[in-house]
């Protein structure tokens, strides 16, 4: 069962959920005490390590300051950042971290953002 998972290629090592629940064992939290840290409901915080939700960028950085880790390795894991490697990233994190914006503001800055980076690749 072990090696089976790491084997795919292109696929982060592990999912967000996964990612999240290692998190949380190593910080010694019940999934109870992280809901509660993060603002969460238990179930809610259940279905993201099972991979049954989605959360938001709002939601991973409660999580994430619960947890005292990096918001940014949540978004990359969660599909919402890409791990770019030129430091493409920071532009999406300022955004995420923005507070006089909304949530959908957020979401459509970053698609917009996202398809410029790729109209550019694809021209280079």
């Amino acid at each position: 069962m072990e090696g089976m998972a790491k084997g795919k290629v292109g696929k982060t090592v592990e999912t967000l959920g996964e990612y999240l629940k290692e998190q949380r064992t190593s910080a010694q939290l019940s999934l109870r005490q992280l809901a509660e840290q993060a603002g969460v409901s238990n179930p809610y915080l259940s279905q993201i390590e099972r991979g049954l939700r989605k959360p938001s960028a709002e939601v991973l950085q409660q999580i994430a300051k619960a947890l005292r880790i990096s918001a940014e390795q949540l978004y990359i894991r969660a599909g919402i950042v890409s791990p770019t490697d030129g430091g493409g990233g920071s532009v999406e994190l300022a955004v995420l971290a923005d507070p006089n914006l909304t949530e959908r503001q957020k979401q459509s800055l970053l698609e917009v953002y996202a398809s410029f980076l790729a109209l550019n690749s694809s021209e280079g």
